[in-house]
């Protein structure tokens, strides 16, 4: 697997990616996605043009014979509580290599990137209905951080709700 930094040029491949891993009957095909809580769309490529342009957020994509088959976000947060936070997002792998170790290995890239930029704690948000994939950030050395963040159900750039009481939890782990 071949890491590198997400460019405009890749945004068509990135957001077919996405979509595909995230949502409708490709997404069944792996072991965790939330096909059964959304429908629309993940994201869009609007979204992923301005992540790409901005110089605080970085998507890492993970590479295999020429094919991109995983990404993830990493986000500087900035400092707070005197320490610098770092966010981890839209981990994807394609759905049929779910479950051989591109998650763990692009989570471990993520944390080294935010490592690099000085980062003290990695957040994330999951959708609390997804428990096996908590349990997932977990085994990694995430914790549940008790907090908890409203899911936009009216706003269709993130999906169309299937039901109406999703919200996010925010799992933490620290870097140093």
């Amino acid at each position: 697997m071949m890491l590198r930094v997400a460019g405009a040029s890749d945004i068509p491949a990135l957001h077919a990616l996405v979509e595909s891993s995230y949502r409708g009957d490709s997404a069944k095909q792996g072991w965790t996605h939330e096909a059964d809580l959304l429908g629309g769309q993940r994201t869009d490529a609007e979204t992923l043009a301005e992540i790409v342009a901005d110089p605080d957020q970085s998507i890492l994509l993970a590479e295999q014979d020429g094919k991109l088959i995983g990404c993830v976000l990493v986000s500087d947060k900035g400092v707070r509580e005197g320490r610098r936070f770092a966010y981890l997002g839209m981990l994807t792998v394609s759905p049929a290599l779910q479950g051989g170790g591109f998650g763990r290995s692009l989570i471990a890239a993520a944390e080294d990137h935010a490592r690099g930029f000085g980062a003290d704690v990695m957040e994330m948000t999951v959708i609390r209905q997804r428990r096996e994939l908590i349990d997932w950030y977990v085994r990694r050395g995430y914790a549940d951080t008790g907090r908890e963040e409203p899911f936009p159900l009216d706003d269709p750039r993130f999906g169309l709700p299937k039901r109406g009481d999703l919200v996010f939890v925010v799992l933490a782990k620290p870097l140093r």
